[in-house]
């Protein structure tokens, strides 16, 4: 048996959440430990693991453990079914992660800044 892809709403859902946007921002540049995602944000640890269990259920990021630690890693193919789901209204581009990248460098505040809390 096969897993299902994750929906459009649980991508959409994930992409509407300025944390979870800075997180693949993040993410875009290199792997990193769960802890190394948390620590610019001035929330809980445990608040930014329910964060990366959203994104990793819309198949936007996969965790792997390596010893006692978790990683996270971009899915460079998650996005692919909300890219396909806009052209068909002929009005979009498919989805560059190149330019996603620039998007999330230039839209987004900085990392460093005060993020959103939750």
């Amino acid at each position: 048996m096969t897993a299902q892809p994750p929906s459009l709403d649980a991508i959409f859902s994930a992409l509407a959440d300025p944390t979870r946007r800075t997180i693949l921002g993040m993410l875009l540049e290199d792997d990193m430990a769960v802890t190394d995602v948390a620590a610019p944000f001035q929330v809980s640890l445990a608040a930014i693991s329910k964060h990366l269990a959203v994104l990793a259920a819309a198949g936007l990021i996969r965790q792997e453990r390596r010893g006692r630690i978790i990683w996270c890693k971009l899915e460079p193919d998650g996005l692919r079914s909300a890219s396909v789901w806009m052209q068909g209204f002929g009005q979009f581009e498919p989805v560059d992660l190149d330019d996603f990248e620039h998007f999330l460098r230039t839209a987004l505040p900085q990392i460093g800044s005060d993020p959103p809390e939750d």
